[in-house]
């Protein structure tokens, strides 16, 4: 089984999305951020960009792996610009030079896992394999380009083991190159592996 990225720009073409909710309490749409998955084909393999968020007081995700992306301005056209620019800014990236593969689905971001009032939306973006250059700014500690074929095999799963309210709760993660991935991010690499599992089932049926 394996992360095949062509069979997943046919999956997203032209699919219809829904908003997936994680946490406790209702959720209204409220607020609306975009971020990006990046991905870049490597030796057989396919890649995503993650980052480390650096450590900001007041930032519910703060120090937490992610992906670049933000909260959507006035200014921009659509969350996909959203994303767009989030990128550009965070990591010097401008995905405006590289394809675009579509939108998975929305998810209602958390904090602690509890709704926080706000949508998250994303986009992927497909790189050559040329890697550009990459120039973090102040909202990034590290820059980490993590296997999604790895990923896709169950190679690295892990735990994260989390205090909420003095219950311990362990919930699923990633282990890429030490670091752990989780909570949302993890949400979202995994409803793009949902759409490998998608087409395989149609496939083999």
């Amino acid at each position: 089984m394996s992360f095949d990225l062509e069979t997943l720009r046919r999956q997203l073409r032209g699919r219809k999305t829904s908003l997936k909710q994680r946490g406790s309490g209702s959720h209204d749409v409220g607020r609306r951020a975009a971020v990006a998955a990046v991905l870049r084909p490597v030796q057989g393999d396919t890649e995503v960009l993650l980052i480390r968020r650096a450590d900001r007081p007041g930032d519910p995700w703060s120090g937490h792996m992610a992906l670049p992306g933000g909260h959507h301005e006035p200014d921009d056209a659509d969350l996909r610009h959203t994303a767009i620019r989030e990128t550009l800014e965070e990591v010097g990236l401008d995905l405006r030079e590289y394809d675009y593969l579509g939108q998975l689905d929305e998810l209602a971001a958390t904090a602690r896992g509890k709704l926080v009032g706000m949508t998250i939306t994303p986009h992927v973006f497909a790189l050559g394999t040329e890697l550009p250059v990459l120039q973090p700014n102040h909202e990034v500690a590290e820059l980490v380009w993590g296997s999604l074929g790895r990923m896709f095999r169950g190679e690295v799963d892990a735990i994260k083991e989390l205090s909420y309210g003095g219950e311990l709760r362990r919930l699923p993660a990633f282990d890429v190159q030490g670091h752990l991935v989780w909570g949302m991010t993890h949400s979202m690499l995994r409803s793009l592996f949902a759409l490998l599992r998608e087409r395989e089932e149609r496939v083999s049926g």
